[in-house]
């Protein structure tokens, strides 16, 4: 057990933040091992020809494998609090390029030999040697956030909007304790602490630091917390909603507009946006968009905006032949 001894100064001055660097790290590491996503699916080729270059190859040197669990955190530096998703990417790269070399040597060349299993590769050894790796690290995380992650990031900014909104409104209810107990199940709450269930002991007093809670959406379901830049401190919870799946049952009208798109249609009551499609039927965002633009060139669905948000909904087409496939 972890635990985080707070004073009310901390919890003051605890905020809700997405870390884009964290969420671009988890994309990184599945694109790099062929893996998908529980619910986003396959990071897609742009993410996987991304890893050639050599900046966002390095990132991956830094990355943990199987079996290790530290990742240096000058990678994913406290997200700030600008409100535009750019912005606070950008706030993030420029807080790795300042990074100190004695920083960079201390969390890639002697945390990694305590925490990992293997040596640092020697290619990443020669470029902390270099004094270039924050400036390396810094271009290796906006290429890969540019390639990518920058065209979907709308959509998925919904989820983690959605997110925090609810949480904003349990600390009005309930108080910010309320919030601190139930971010995720192995995460608690003992009144002047929080605890987390990780594999190792230890216990660190941030009192007078201020927390900064981050949703994660591609990181889901993890949950990370990292303490060793002073001053810092972020604990990564799984943002809500994600993962709930949704019932398909598409039937015959499969065969008429293809499995997916008749996913989407059965899954369009009440009227959703992009992201909340992608999350209940398990589609990656992108493709949840490409099949909802050819539904909507065929009058199989309508779109509304709703706020920030685009809202899809069906067409009294779509439900005649929905309700044919049904009687069929």
């Amino acid at each position: 057990m972890f635990t985080l001894r707070v004073d009310a100064e901390t919890v003051a001055r605890t905020r809700f933040s997405p870390s884009l660097a964290a969420e671009s790290l988890a994309w990184l590491k599945l694109a790099a091992g062929s893996g998908r996503h529980p619910v986003f699916g396959d990071p897609g080729p742009l993410a996987r020809a991304s890893l050639a270059h050599p900046d966002v190859a390095l990132l991956l040197d830094l990355l943990p494998q199987t079996g290790e669990v530290y990742t240096p955190d000058l990678l994913t530096p406290q997200p700030g609090t600008s409100s535009r998703p750019g912005d606070l990417l950008d706030e993030q790269i420029a807080l790795i390029e300042a990074t100190t070399q004695d920083a960079v040597e201390e969390q890639v060349l002697s945390y990694t030999q305590v925490h990992w299993r293997r040596p640092l590769p020697v290619t990443a050894r020669r470029v902390v040697e270099s004094g270039a790796m924050p400036r390396r690290l810094a271009n290796g995380l906006a290429r890969f956030w540019r390639d990518a992650l920058a065209e979907d990031w709308t959509v998925l900014q919904s989820v983690v909007d959605r997110d925090v909104t609810h949480r904003a409104k349990t600390i009005a209810a309930r108080g910010v304790g309320a919030v601190l107990g139930e971010l995720h199940p192995s995460i608690g709450w003992a009144g002047d602490a929080i605890t987390l269930d990780k594999p190792w002991d230890g216990e660190v007093d941030i009192g007078g630091r201020e927390l900064v809670l981050a949703p994660g959406v591609l990181s889901w379901p993890g949950t990370s917390i990292q303490i060793d830049v002073p001053g810092q401190v972020v604990l990564g919870y799984p943002a809500l909603g994600i993962g709930t799946g949704a019932d398909r049952r598409p039937g015959r009208i499969a065969s008429v507009v293809g499995a997916a798109r008749a996913a989407l249609l059965a899954d369009l009551e009440p009227a959703r946006s992009t992201a909340e499609l992608a999350v209940r039927t398990g589609y990656a965002p992108g493709t949840v968009s490409y099949h909802l633009s050819a539904l909507h060139r065929a009058g199989l669905v309508s779109k509304v905006r709703d706020g920030r948000y685009v809202l899809y909904q069906r067409t009294a087409r779509a439900v005649v032949l929905l309700e044919g496939d049904v009687s069929g």
